[in-house]
């Protein structure tokens, strides 16, 4: 890159200031429209980044002569390696390799083991002068040292060349302007089905495709905490200087689908591209409608609308363009899936190519049996976005119209709908809010106030306001109409109240999206500031004023306070970093 040399040498000097580069010498390259560092043999290399807005970074470097270097399909010599495999090449393997059994309609049916779900403690993030002043460290963002990284990848290395390996190439991002180009490397045949399943995958594999990132899935492989710096025999890590994300000692798939997404969710922000946790359908006349919400708030179930295509059930990005799906495949939760409510998501696991998770079946018949928690409650179903007939060609679409934003109160005193503006919208972004009931995890007894950031703050890696921010500039731009919908408990909490109605859930959800409830008038509830609609069209006026539905308001009144409280402590570390507007609409106590 040609540059003024001046100017070069005074990039240089800053940059040595503020971190110098490792012995063996570092290299930067263009990934997805940023610089990260790559391991070279080189005598200096220095570099100041500054994120454009859409396109290149604003990048100056003095480079010095290099030598090639080995890519990480290059480092790993299995065995043998079996390159981009069909889906019935794979069943084959998978099958020959004893890792799963058919099921009765053709599904591959797998266990995971002891993992039936992520494992958040087991994740860190490289620190490495590249990234360590963008990544919000903490409980879910946790430092290990590069050194600890190379080491562990060089054993794992040699794990894998005793081993068959399965390789495929893919993309993330529907929109070519932000697609990343990642390879997959698995130990597992059907995590190779599982990728191939959840990510884009080309008809034609490209002859000089070039990952940006690569996946390293070791399954059975573990880590000695005391020598590598784990926390335990399990491992994700993810190293952005060596462009590389390690798993280990896990046999659940979705922790390859969580580690890429926590890439996107890194990377496109410093594209001006808002990634996020939600699912996405566009209405006959083209209006978008995106929902965030956590497990258990009907995400899935209420974007799954035969009248309105889905663009995408679980990661997005927003960029000046529209709207676009991070992915080309679905991972829907399929305990007690019901094939009346739930016709597509049923159709798309009883058929051939989907992969099934820790799913109770037959074993003479390998008829599924899929209200079955014997072997967890988290049981899922793998498969493509074309197994969903009403689905948005490209996964794309321009920008959203309504933003739904979902919680399940298991304590019953928020309101069924009630509707946001833009600075509440992004109050109840930061919060994450809903709430687990007994039974749903080990040790939950009563109804337990639940807050994830950003709707799902194990996956962001930058601080949550930065997001918070790219969604309010994005809902005051479009004008876009926010509702906080409640699919949670009314007339008393859960083990007093009832469920909400699904029922009543979509006719208010329909009416938010159609534009009815617009030109209703509100009323302003006292305890958490929500404009409650006085009417909707096929819903019962005494269910829309939670307080009203209660038998014993005073009681009523008690439970929606201490709600408050919990609301105002979970915002109390933004606080500082929030804007005047943002923190006038916080909750209080």
């Amino acid at each position: 890159m040609a540059c003024d040399a001046a100017e070069t040498q005074k990039h240089v000097k800053i940059a040595a200031r503020k971190a110098r580069l490792r012995s063996t010498g570092l290299a930067l390259e263009t990934i997805s429209g940023f610089a990260f560092e790559r391991r070279k043999a080189v005598r200096h290399t220095e570099c100041v980044l500054q994120a454009g807005s859409r396109g290149a970074p604003n990048c100056t470097f003095l480079q010095a002569e290099e030598s090639a270097i080995l890519t990480v399909s290059e480092r790993i010599k299995a065995a043998r390696t079996y390159e981009n495999l069909t889906g019935a090449q794979i069943y084959e393997h998978a099958i020959r390799r004893k890792e799963a059994v058919i099921g009765y309609d053709g599904q591959l049916v797998v266990e995971t083991g002891q993992h039936t779900g992520r494992s958040p403690n087991d994740k860190f993030f490289v620190r490495e002068p590249s990234s360590e002043g963008h990544i919000d460290w903490g409980k879910s963002n946790r430092p290990i040292d590069a050194a600890k990284f190379d080491a562990l990848f060089e054993r794992v290395a040699a794990y894998l060349s005793e081993r068959e390996v399965f390789s495929l190439d893919c993309y993330v991002g529907a929109d070519e302007r932000y697609r990343l180009p990642v390879r997959v490397l698995t130990e597992y045949a059907w995590h190779s089905l599982f990728a191939r399943n959840l990510f884009i995958v080309p008809e034609v594999p490209a002859a000089d495709f070039k990952p940006e990132f690569t996946v390293v899935d070791a399954a059975l492989f573990q880590a000695q905490p005391s020598r590598d710096g784990t926390n335990s025999p399990t491992f994700i890590l993810v190293n952005f200087a060596r462009r590389m994300i390690l798993i280990g000692g896990t046999r659940y798939a979705g922790e390859i689908k969580k580690s890429v997404f926590t890439l996107m969710n890194y990377l496109m922000p410093l594209r001006d591209v808002l990634p996020m946790h939600c699912s996405a359908n566009v209405g006959k006349h083209g209006d978008v409608a995106i929902f965030f919400g956590l497990s258990g708030t009907g995400k899935t179930t209420l974007s799954a609308d035969s009248a309105r295509p889905l663009v995408g059930d679980d990661e997005h990005g927003w960029s000046a363009d529209g709207i676009f799906n991070f992915e080309g495949g679905c991972y829907a939760k399929v305990i007690k899936l019901s094939q009346k409510a739930e016709p597509e998501i049923w159709d798309a696991t009883h058929r051939y190519g989907t992969v099934l998770e820790n799913v109770t079946y037959d074993p003479i018949s390998r008829r599924l049996n899929l209200d079955s928690q014997e072997k967890t409650e988290n049981t899922r179903s793998a498969y493509p976005i074309e197994f969903i007939p009403n689905v948005v060609p490209g996964s794309k679409a321009g920008h959203p119209r309504t933003i739904i934003m979902l919680t399940a109160d298991a304590f019953g005193v928020l309101p069924p709908i009630s509707k946001l503006s833009g600075e509440q919208a992004m109050y109840h972004f930061l919060s994450g809010y809903t709430a687990k009931v007994a039974g749903t995890e080990r040790g939950i007894t009563e109804p337990t106030a639940t807050f994830s950031t950003c709707f799902g703050a194990p996956f962001m890696v930058h601080h949550p306001t930065v997001y918070a921010k790219l969604l309010g500039d994005r809902i005051a731009k479009h004008q876009v109409n926010c509702w906080l919908v409640n699919t949670g408990w009314s007339g008393g909490a859960y083990g007093v109240g009832q469920r909400m109605s699904i029922a009543h859930t979509r006719a208010m959800v329909n009416a938010a999206l159609n534009g009815r409830l617009l030109a209703a008038s509100f009323t302003r509830e006292p305890f958490f500031g929500l404009e409650i609609p006085d009417a909707v069209p096929d819903v019962p006026p005494e269910v829309l004023n939670p307080r009203n539905a209660w038998a014993d308001t005073a009681a009523y009144d008690a439970a929606a306070k201490r709600l408050a409280g919990l609301f105002a402590q979970n915002f109390e570390p933004f606080e500082n970093q929030s804007s005047d507007g943002l923190r006038a609409v916080a909750i209080k106590p």
